[in-house]
């Protein structure tokens, strides 16, 4: 998801850092308690026969499968969608089940809602409009049991099944349990009115030559039953999703002149494409550079025609997805290109060979340009290849880049950016949704409750596909860059860091208050993993054990637990001093320089002693620099272990060349030091 300020703290943040100056040494009494950092972390979640020691799943790791069968139609007058929804569920764990949760997210919209009283009126994600801004959420005509499965036996023809409502939530009771191994389906039929602007992740608005569509939420999703809560039903108030896997296949009727593009592939292009299109359409697929498959002028001719009488219906499918949603207008341009992925790992242990999948992008021709969304199909290409490069391949068929309403969404193999991007914005705001393919569509975190997994995470790898585009002419982009004040991300993360209000990182998602969401959820989580990677295990380690965990997860639903053990089993670190310090609290670091002297002031050559007092709580790796003049320094390697047993290290460097000029700590400013004043000592 998009932030609001997409790569900004919010204001109000910005505590003074001490200027980086020169100064003579002097005496610090750390406050500093070893056995405190250092003492043995236990994670929340145990390890068992589900979840293994080394952070991948267990020999009976087991995970529930469920698939739809979805039609909808759009009454663009009324403003309201009808579905019909089958939902096959596989019981595949232990348990018999006597009932099935439902996540029902289009009741968020309802006035009483419990995001209205959890986070004021607008509720989270919505937009305000000078209309109204609630609906009356999902309306259900009939929810039945289809006759298969374990309900064969008793029921010949589809039976009404009773249910209960509350909220965002609906609990169907089975009249037999669903035994383990075993399967059943139901089958709903509902209807809802779409909600406009202020709907924030779904929507429709008006374009300058017509109406927009941005369909998400739109049908009942299963709930997920899983090892660690069974049942995990926490209500929908804002903060994303948590969704089991399975095939998708839906149909989408709208007036013949609209143009639909979603998640998976289309499957009858024949039925709803011109002659035209369908030949550009298949040059794309072939094509490493934009084709537009329909014009500026082909797009306002369709949108002149008068409201269609006729439909059409659209019809995709996707595999190993959690979800689906679909953009429909008739103003849309279109272009797509060819993205090349290599081969790499799959899902369940497989290898997915080299293939080709297709990036396209649809918006309104005020959208139109090289300056704005001509671009995008190229930004999205790349986006795609360099994460398939350095990660894990992008396993859908296609990448769809949807200029709309509901601005800075992401979901399976689909986008729902701004109208008005353009640029370096609308660069970072595609290869950010985009990399949300990989965390949480591909790697299944639960957003509703570990935010700061799926967002930080996918703005971690962010940096390095700005660092990539056509040798970073839209970088660096670095997690504190853009904050008040400018200055080093280090810094802007210290600042963070110090603020007595803020959030632990595993905090509950809904809990972190929007002050908060994007300094926590997006910029120290993104900056905990730059400092795992560059300053802790340093690449060649993190990177094979980052994509270990990104294979062993792949459409399965990892916890903080896995991952923490993932990285320091594969990674080949005891990591304990840091999930405690960085993720369970919100420790600071304060490294500081309180000594510089010669071994024998009568004799430079035998050598320098620097005394170097670690006084914040925090423990992280650092370097120490010391100046010889001009173009000439030592580094001093400083491991997290010199603080195990002590508050303070005495280092003695080689007087070879001489006396130092100056003795820096951190000199790169990697750290997220909160008092840099004391990391320089100039040498008299």
């Amino acid at each position: 998801m998009k932030p609001t300020q997409l790569f900004c703290f919010a204001a109000g943040l910005a505590l003074a850092l001490p200027p980086v100056q020169a100064q003579t040494a002097s005496t610090v009494k750390p406050a500093y308690d070893p056995l405190k950092t250092f003492a043995p972390l236990t994670l929340p979640d145990p390890v068992n026969s589900y979840r293994s020691s080394n952070g991948a799943p267990g020999p009976q790791y087991w995970q529930q499968k469920v698939d739809y069968d979805l039609h909808a139609s759009i009454d663009t007058a009324a403003k309201r969608l009808t579905g019909v929804e089958t939902i096959s569920y596989t019981n595949n764990s232990p348990d018999a089940l006597d009932c099935l949760w439902l996540q029902l997210e289009q009741n968020i919209y309802k006035t009483d809602s419990r995001s209205v009283a959890a986070r004021g009126a607008m509720g989270a994600r919505r937009r305000p409009t000078t209309g109204p801004n609630s609906t009356d959420g999902y309306q259900f005509d009939s929810v039945e049991i289809l006759s298969d499965g374990e309900y064969a036996k008793k029921h010949a023809a589809p039976a009404k099944v009773e249910f209960v409502i509350s909220d965002t939530r609906m609990q169907v009771r089975l009249p037999t349990p669903l035994a383990h191994g075993s399967h059943t389906r139901l089958l709903i039929h509902y209807h809802y009115t779409i909600p406009g602007i202020f709907g924030g992740r779904t929507s429709w608005g008006k374009a300058k030559q017509g109406e927009i569509y941005d369909i998400a939420q739109w049908y009942p999703r299963m709930a997920v039953y899983d090892d660690l809560r069974g049942w995990d039903t926490q209500p929908y108030l804002g903060n994303e999703f948590y969704c089991e896997y399975g095939h998708i296949d839906y149909t989408v009727t709208v007036p013949a002149n609209f143009l639909v593009t979603g998640s998976g592939e289309l499957m009858n292009p024949k039925d709803v494409l011109t002659p035209t299109e369908q030949a550009r359409f298949a040059q794309a697929k072939a094509s490493d550079t934009t084709i537009v498959i329909r014009t500026a002028d082909e797009a306002s001719a369709n949108a002149a025609l008068p409201t269609a009488t006729t439909t059409k219906t659209w019809h995709f499918a996707m595999d190993n997805t959690r979800d689906a949603v679909f953009s429909a207008s008739p103003a849309f341009m279109w272009d797509a290109a060819r993205m090349n992925i290599p081969a790499g790992p799959g899902g369940n242990g497989a290898t997915a060979p080299a293939h080709a999948a297709l990036a396209q992008s649809v918006y309104p021709t005020e959208s139109a340009g090289n300056e704005a969304w001509g671009r995008s199909t190229e930004y999205l290409k790349d986006a795609v290849e360099h994460f398939s490069q350095r990660w894990f391949p992008y396993p859908y068929p296609n990448a769809i880049n949807i200029a709309g309403f509901s601005t800075g969404m992401e979901y399976p193999g689909v986008l729902f950016d701004g109208i008005q991007d353009k640029g370096k914005e609308l660069f970072w705001v595609t290869a950010h949704e985009i990399g949300h393919t990989w965390f949480p569509m591909i790697v299944g975190f639960n957003e509703r409750r570990n935010a700061w997994m799926d967002e930080g995470f996918n703005t971690f790898i962010d940096i390095y596909e700005s660092d990539d585009f056509e040798g970073g002419v839209y970088g660096p982009k670095r997690d504190g860059e853009y904050a008040p004040g400018g200055g080093e991300p280090a810094d802007e993360i210290a600042v963070v860091m110090q603020d007595p209000e803020a959030p632990l990182l595993l905090s509950r998602a809904d809990a972190i208050k929007e002050t908060y969401r994007h300094p926590i959820t997006y910029f120290k989580s993104a900056f905990g993993l730059r400092l795992l990677r560059e300053d802790i295990l340093g690449p060649q380690r993190f990177d094979v054990a980052f994509r270990k965990f990104i294979r062993d997860w792949a459409y399965k639903h990892p916890s903080p637990s896995d991952f923490f053990r993932a990285m320091a089993s594969e990674g080949g670190e005891d990591l304990d001093y840091f999930w405690r310090g960085y993720y369970f609290n919100n420790w600071t670091l304060d490294l500081a320089v309180t000594d510089v002297s010669p071994v024998d002031k009568d004799d430079p050559s035998k050598g320098t002693q620097i005394t170097v007092a670690n006084v914040g709580q925090l423990v992280l790796p650092a370097t120490l620099r010391v100046e010889f003049g001009q173009n000439n320094a030592v580094h001093i390697a400083i491991p997290a272990e010199t603080w195990i047993q002590n508050t303070s290290h005495t280092f003695t460097v080689s007087g070879a060349q001489g006396k130092p000029t100056r003795v820096v700590l951190d000199p790169d400013h990697h750290l997220p030091d909160t008092n840099r004043a004391n990391n320089v000592v100039a040498v008299p």
